[in-house]
C-alpha cells in the first residue's frame, strides 16, 4: 500500500513529531491516508464523504505550526461546520443543503492546531441512534467483525480509525455516540465536561446540554492534545467548563496518586450485563488495586429509573427544533425521514414545556445526586456497554416499534446517556478482549471538570496493558 512504512504503527502526536522532524511530509502523510481509504473503506463504508482537494490546498498554502501539525483528520457528518463542505447530518432530508459558508470555532482550532482535514464520515440520521446504518449512506460495518456495527452515532468515525485509516477521528456524543462507537472498535473514547469544547458561532448548547464534540483515538495522549487544541469557550456562550489547572497532555504519565475508585455493574435501566463486560471490569478493578488505587463495590444512588425517560424527552423536543429549523424552511413530506426520527418528532409534539422543563430539573438533580457520590470517590468504573456491538440490523431505525427500539438500544449501552445527563467527563478505555479477540472497553467516570484525573488513570492503565498492537484484520491486509 501506498505511503510511508511507519504509519500505521503512529498515533496523531507520532505522525506530528515525523512531520516536525522533517522525516516525512504532510503530504507523504495525507497520500498514506488517502491511500488506506481507497483500499479499505470499501468493506467498511465510514467516510461517505471525500476532501481530498480540501486537504491538499491546505497543505499547499502552509499549515500553521501546532501540537498536531500534517496529522490527517476526518469530520464527523453531523455537528461542526467546514466551510466549502455540506452537512447532511446523515439524512436525506438535510442532504441537498449548500455548503457551509464558515468553519464553526472548533474546525478553526482544528485547523490550527494543524491537522490536514480530507474527508467526513457517516452519521446515522440526526445522530439519534448508536449505530450507524442511515438510509442516505446505507450501514458502516465495524473492522473487527463486518457483520456488526461499529455503533453510533459517530460509528464512521471509529471504524476509520480502528481500521487505520487515520489514528483519531473526530465524533461527538449526545448518548453515548462518543463511547459506544469507541467500545465496539476498542478505540479510546472521551466525552468531555459540558462545554469544555464551544459550540459556537451557530449553536450555544446541543440536546439541551447533553451533546459535546471530541474524538475517537488510538491512544489516550492523543485524546489529551486534541482537547488542549479545541477547549476553551468563545464569548457568548451560555456557561463554560471549569478551567483546567495545566494542560491535558501534561496529565499523560503523570502520577494518578492513590485513587478511590468505586466500581459498579448496576444499570440505571436494569439492563443485564454481558459476561465478558462484567468479566473485563472486574479485571480492570484488580488491576487498579495493583496499581495502589483503593478500589470497592459502590453504586450510586441516582434516580436510575428517570434516565431513560428524561433522555426520551429531552432527545425529542431537540429532533422536533431540528427539523423545523430547516435552513430552507421545508417539511419533511412522506418518506423524507426515517421511521424512528419520524415517530420520535411526532411523540414530541405532544410534549408541553412543562414536562421539557421537568425533564431537564430531573437531569439537573442526578447531576447533583452524582456530584455527592464524587464526595466520597474519585472515580467511578462501568462495563463499556451491556451487550457486544450487535449484528446489523438490530437497531434499524426503521422499525415501526418505537418502545422496542429505543429497549434495544439501552440493553446494548445502559451506561452512558447516565453522564450525558449529569454533564460529567467519561471515557471509555479498551483494556479487554472476548476469547476470539473481540474488544471489550469499561467506562471511566470522574467529577464534573476532572478530566486531569481521567487522563492520568488512563494513560497508567494504558501503560501497564496496551493495546495499539491490537488490530482488526482488515487492517493488517
Amino acid at each position: 500500500m501506498a505511503g510511508f512504512a511507519e504509519y500505521e504503527s503512529c498515533d496523531a502526536l507520532g505522525l506530528a513529531a515525523l512531520v516536525k522532524a522533517g522525516e516525512v511530509s504532510a503530504t507523504e502523510v495525507l497520500e498514506a491516508a488517502i491511500a488506506r481509504v481507497d483500499a479499505r473503506n470499501p468493506a467498511i463504508n465510514a467516510v461517505v464523504m471525500e476532501l481530498y482537494d480540501h486537504g491538499a490546498q491546505a497543505i499547499a498554502q502552509g499549515l500553521p505550526e501546532g501540537p498536531l501539525t500534517g496529522v490527517p483528520f476526518l469530520l464527523k457528518d453531523l455537528g461542526s461546520a467546514l466551510a466549502g463542505a455540506r452537512t447532511a447530518r446523515g439524512s436525506r432530508f438535510f442532504a441537498d443543503l449548500p455548503p457551509a459558508s464558515a468553519d464553526s470555532l472548533h474546525v478553526t482550532r482544528l485547523k490550527r492546531a494543524g491537522m490536514v482535514i480530507y474527508g467526513k464520515t457517516s452519521s446515522c440520521e440526526l445522530g439519534l441512534s448508536l449505530t450507524c446504518e442511515p438510509q442516505l449512506y446505507g450501514p458502516s460495518r465495524n473492522p473487527w467483525d463486518p457483520e456488526r456495527t461499529p455503533a453510533g452515532s459517530s460509528g464512521g468515525a471509529a471504524a476509520a480509525v480502528a481500521a487505520r485509516l487515520l489514528p483519531i477521528a473526530h465524533a461527538s456524543d449526545g448518548f453515548g455516540s462518543i463511547r459506544a462507537p469507541a467500545a465496539s472498535c476498542g478505540l479510546v473514547g472521551l466525552r468531555p465536561t459540558r462545554a469544555r469544547n464551544t459550540m459556537a458561532p451557530y449553536f450555544g448548547e446541543s440536546l439541551g446540554g447533553l451533546a459535546i464534540e471530541h474524538a475517537v483515538s488510538l491512544t489516550v495522549r492523543d485524546s489529551a492534545a486534541l482537547l488542549d487544541a479545541t477547549a476553551g469557550p468563545a464569548p457568548g456562550d451560555p456557561y463554560i467548563a471549569p478551567p483546567p489547572a495545566r494542560p491535558f497532555l501534561d496529565e499523560v504519565g503523570a502520577d494518578p496518586g492513590a485513587l478511590r475508585i468505586a466500581v459498579t455493574s448496576k444499570a440505571p435501566n436494569g439492563a443485564p450485563v454481558a459476561a465478558d463486560s462484567l468479566r473485563v471490569l472486574e479485571e480492570t478493578a484488580s488491576l487498579c488495586a495493583e496499581l495502589g488505587h483503593t478500589v470497592d463495590e459502590a453504586d450510586p444512588a441516582i434516580d436510575g429509573a428517570a434516565v431513560v425517560p428524561t433522555f426520551r424527552t429531552i432527545s425529542a423536543i431537540q429532533i422536533l427544533y431540528l427539523l423545523r429549523a430547516h435552513p430552507e424552511g421545508r417539511t419533511p413530506g412522506p418518506g423524507a425521514l426515517e421511521t424512528v426520527v419520524a415517530d420520535t418528532a411526532r411523540m414530541a409534539e405532544g410534549i408541553d414545556g412543562a414536562t421539557y422543563m421537568a425533564a431537564v430539573h430531573t437531569a439537573h438533580r442526578i447531576g447533583r445526586q452524582m456530584a455527592a457520590f464524587h464526595r466520597d470517590w474519585d472515580v467511578l468504573l462501568t462495563p463499556g456497554l451491556g451487550t457486544l456491538p450487535p449484528r446489523l440490523g438490530w437497531l434499524d431505525m426503521m422499525m415501526d416499534d418505537l418502545e422496542e427500539y429505543w429497549r434495544r438500544v439501552f440493553a446494548f449501552s445502559p451506561f452512558t446517556v447516565w453522564f450525558n445527563l449529569t454533564g460529567q467527563p467519561a471515557m471509555m478505555i479498551p483494556l479487554g478482549q472476548t476469547g476470539g479477540g473481540f474488544p471489550v472497553a469499561v467506562q471511566a467516570v470522574a467529577r464534573f471538570g476532572d478530566e486531569a484525573t481521567l487522563f492520568r488513570l488512563a494513560a497508567q492503565l494504558e501503560a501497564a496493558r496496551p493495546w495499539i498492537g491490537r488490530r482488526p484484520a482488515l487492517a493488517t491486509a
